[in-house]
């Protein structure tokens, strides 16, 4: 009997052993996310550059995912961290816009005003009166119209001065004129800018009628906040945003001798016929409230996921609802919103462009990711033939990085 219980026992021991063997499950392997993205981004920045001579720049890529966070970087950048400063361009208007939207949550403002209508609780109008803020169809442009480009404002940034109008500044781009009349750090001001329109009763269109990028326009916005909160534009935005949410490392230049970046930065360059320019010291007073951003790839990349999940202090709903409500464009690669663009398989963001730098950030709902990619070289051997042509061959590396994640 006894040798019968030691033999059922040592059957049991064997049948067990042998269950756990079946029902073992294999770990699953590790997967080198940083490392495929790394390999991915050298790749792209090694097919972009070659041919080039002394080509200099290179990459620099954020992501935020449900699968981990990852940054990497490559040429010229390649030390560089995530908390290294660059100039970011037009993604100053997702600020503008939210600073917007904050302000009509708040009653403030109602973006489907018309700029000549008095802001509430006030007798003043959102535009002074003034000679310089009389600007064709004023009593036709909503605020909505100015988020959306579709104000038809001439943008007196992008446009040159057309050569018919009687100013000693006709055919020039009004910023060269006065750079090279007054100085290089003659501090703009929207006053300014908006004069120039307004005195020359210069448009591209009647309001509400097509799509035309205008900077000018977003500078009128950048107005507005002030005139409604009393503050200058980049303490609104400091106090609002910035703040509360922890982006220490993101300025707003405001001034025409602020012209350099904290440190650690990432230099710009333009390069032209194999030869290279450094053009990092700039002057963006004339850019207050659409492209005068200095930030890093972290704090821009958690700025657009807090914006676009409502965790900005713009809830959901406005930013769903409307910022996120994007129409066509004449731009194939995008739609636009208030303030925001769409590119499909991309998400939610913006572009910038300014002087060396072009930067792409986005925030994707339906894989929860975000990114932001930026490069500080301007290739003018490139860009006079496809201004679109580096911007593209970035978001081919973001769809790469996006299929590594899957």
């Amino acid at each position: 009997m006894k040798k019968f219980t030691l033999l059922l026992l040592v059957l049991l021991v064997v049948i067990s052993s042998c269950k756990k063997d079946d029902d073992k499950v294999e770990p699953k392997p590790i997967i080198d996310y940083q490392g495929q993205i790394q390999t991915m981004i050298d790749e792209s920045w090694t097919e972009f550059a070659e041919g080039q001579e002394n080509f200099p720049g290179g990459y620099a890529l954020q992501i935020l995912s449900p699968l981990g966070d990852f940054f990497v970087s490559a040429g010229d950048l390649a030390d560089i961290t995530n908390q290294t400063h660059f100039r970011a361009g037009s993604t100053t208007k997702t600020f503008t816009a939210a600073a917007i939207m904050l302000l009509h949550q708040q009653g403030k403002l109602n973006i489907n005003h018309f700029v000549t209508d008095i802001i509430p609780g006030t007798n003043e109008p959102y535009l002074p009166n003034s000679e310089e803020f009389n600007i064709p169809f004023k009593d036709e442009i909503t605020i909505q119209l100015l988020l959306q480009h579709r104000a038809g404002m001439f943008d007196i940034i992008n446009q040159n001065i057309p050569d018919t109008v009687n100013q000693p500044y006709a055919g020039y781009r009004y910023r060269d004129y006065i750079e090279e009349t007054v100085g290089l750090i003659h501090t703009f001001t929207i006053a300014e800018t908006a004069g120039v329109v307004a005195v020359n009763q210069l448009y591209n269109s009647k309001p509400g009628t097509e799509f035309h990028y205008s900077d000018t326009g977003m500078g009128l916005l950048g107005l507005i906040i002030e005139r409604i909160s009393g503050k200058r534009f980049d303490q609104f935005i400091a106090e609002n945003f910035l703040a509360p949410l922890g982006l220490g490392n993101t300025t707003f230049p405001y001034e025409g001798d602020d012209i350099n970046l904290p440190s650690p930065f990432a230099s710009s360059y333009v390069y032209f016929q194999g030869e290279t320019y450094d053009v990092t010291p700039y002057n963006v007073s004339i850019n207050v409230a659409e492209g005068n951003l200095i930030t890093t790839p972290l704090d821009l990349a958690n700025w657009i996921n807090k914006l676009y999940t409502g965790k900005a202090g713009v809830n959901y709903e406005n930013v769903r609802f409307y910022m996120m409500d994007c129409l066509p464009t004449f731009e194939s690669h995008q739609n636009y919103g208030l303030g925001t663009a769409f590119t499909s398989g991309l998400g939610y963001g913006h572009n910038g462009g300014i002087m060396g730098y072009f930067t792409a950030a986005r925030y994707d709902p339906e894989t929860d990711i975000t990114f932001v990619i930026y490069t500080n070289v301007w290739d003018f051997d490139i860009l006079m033939i496809d201004q679109y042509y580096q911007i593209l061959n970035m978001y081919a590396a973001v769809y790469e990085a996006k299929d590594i994640l899957k």
